[in-house]
């Protein structure tokens, strides 16, 4: 699954980052490989919000789709 098809309120777990691009642009965030994360909001045709610790990100969905995450 894909950080772009994650529902409100999930609790999700990064798996994989494509390419080293992505990965680059997720590092500037301070998102990486096995953190736990919870999307607070998904906007129609915009940005995933997510949380992380008390910080809330906000990422493209071109970014999301090319991020491979589970869900708990």
């Amino acid at each position: 699954m894909t950080l772009d098809r994650v529902k409100r309120g999930q609790s999700f777990k990064i798996k994989e980052i494509s390419n080293d691009s992505i990965r680059a642009q997720a590092l500037r965030f301070g998102i990486s490989t096995g953190e736990w994360l919870t999307c607070e909001e998904v906007v129609p045709v915009g940005p995933i919000v997510v949380r992380k610790n008390r910080q809330l990100i906000a990422m493209g969905r071109s970014l999301a789709q090319e991020i491979k995450v589970e869900i708990r």
